[in-house]
């Protein structure tokens, strides 16, 4: 199998996954149970003029009884870097921190799979801003100092655009529960 249909396998496996549990989440647990504390779903390719396919996936979850450890999220998300006469490459992390409010999300996690040997084990943040069709997407490695370490649920503004139609991340608010006294 080549490497373009590996990662169209792998991309549409994390879509049923991430629309799986994006409709539980949305109903709670089905038995009255509470909702999820926090949540990023789903995948979006960035806008790129030049043509480079640029995709970002998510499935991160904050469990309720969790809601005051965004450390304890779990889940992967996916992002991947092809352009024709570019090498390109792919990483998939395990989501370490997850934190959210209203319609954005910043998710962390460590890199636990590539095809870029040097990135494997290295945490990466990203943030979403849930826009409907026209999300946004930002990303740690911006900037001159790549090879920063990037402490849990940290990442830059969501400064990139995602393609016209291919914006389909939803984020559930997390909901902070504070003293009454």
């Amino acid at each position: 199998m080549n490497r373009r249909t590996k990662i169209a396998a792998v991309a549409a496996a994390l879509l049923i996954t991430a629309g799986a549990a994006g409709s539980a989440t949305a109903s709670g647990d089905g038995r009255g149970g509470s909702r999820e504390a926090a949540a990023l779903t789903g995948t979006a390719k960035l806008y790129r003029p030049a043509g480079d396919d640029i995709t970002f996936s998510f499935d991160a979850h904050l469990a309720a009884e969790h809601n005051d450890d965004p450390q304890a999220a779990t889940g992967t998300f996916r992002f991947s870097h092809y352009k024709p006469g570019f090498p390109g490459g792919y990483a998939v992390a395990k989501v370490d921190c997850l934190v959210t409010g209203g319609k954005m999300a910043v998710v962390t996690g460590v890199i636990v799979d590539t095809d870029i040997k040097e990135r494997l084990g290295k945490r990466v943040g990203v943030s979403v801003n849930d826009l409907g069709k026209h999300d946004r997407l930002g990303y740690s490695w911006v900037g001159r100092e790549t090879d920063l370490e990037v402490p849990p649920c940290l990442s830059s503004a969501p400064f990139e655009k995602v393609e016209d139609g291919t914006g389909d991340f939803h984020v559930l608010p997390w909901q902070l529960e504070y003293p009454t006294e």
